[in-house]
């Protein structure tokens, strides 16, 4: 399932989720042209005594590594999920907490997927993409702005249709095929996305009032859009 947008409109524009997006674009083009190669990546042995770069050389990978990412589609996917979800969020915590939160929530995510590929191998592996925290932003998302509704294109053979699904629903499916595909490994850092959604979760209630989730304004009927391929 692919997100498209919310339907929920932001009170203040996003400047912080528009200068992560805008990031994220840069640095893959300087990856692109060979100025940010992957050994500035981070990679988990690097939380390892005596295997470490130093601390600043460490976090500096870190945080370059959530702006770094594998392939065009990598980013697309990423950013469209920043994009439909992360206005809101920023929205209701402020540009400052946002910022905080979104880097906070990346750490974390990084951590737990290093642990886990310590213990399981793949330690060695870089790190890139911004997946981790934008899953503490899903996370949060998921506290506030529960009755909310995500139009969601869902593609099947020639016919994709685009149907409007409680946020809930679409976030706990996202967490359930990442569960499903953690035990598969592969390139992919899905315990990242485990840690940031889990970080999310529980860091709003700090960053944000999460009290009383502001509903949808003129929420719209649900509904379904064929879309046809020639």
């Amino acid at each position: 399932m692919i997100p498209i947008r919310d339907n929920i409109k932001s009170r203040r524009t996003p400047v912080v989720n528009y200068i992560i997006i805008a990031g994220c674009v840069i640095v893959f083009w300087l990856q692109l042209i060979g100025v940010v190669p992957p050994e500035m990546a981070f990679r988990p042995t690097m939380l390892v005594p005596g295997r470490s770069p130093g601390v600043e050389n460490a976090l500096g990978a870190l945080v370059l590594s959530m702006f770094m990412h594998g392939s065009l589609a990598h980013i697309g996917f990423n950013m469209l999920f920043l994009w439909v979800f992360g206005d809101n969020v920023e929205d209701r915590m402020g540009h400052a907490k946002y910022a905080a939160f979104y880097l906070i929530c990346g750490t974390i995510a990084t951590i737990a997927h290093s642990g886990f590929a310590l213990l399981t191998g793949g330690a060695e592996m870089a790190l890139v993409g911004a997946s981790g925290a934008i899953a503490g932003v899903l996370g949060a998302y998921f506290v506030v702005f529960r009755y909310a509704r995500v139009a969601t294109l869902i593609p099947m053979f020639f016919l994709w249709p685009i149907v409007y699904i409680p946020a809930p629903v679409f976030l706990i499916y996202w967490v359930i095929t990442q569960v499903i595909s953690l035990p598969a490994g592969g390139p992919v850092a899905y315990m990242a996305h485990l840690g940031g959604f889990g970080a999310g979760y529980l860091l709003v209630r700090v960053f944000a009032d999460t009290t009383q989730p502001r509903p949808p304004k003129d929420p719209p009927k649900p509904r379904v859009t064929d879309l046809r391929i020639e």
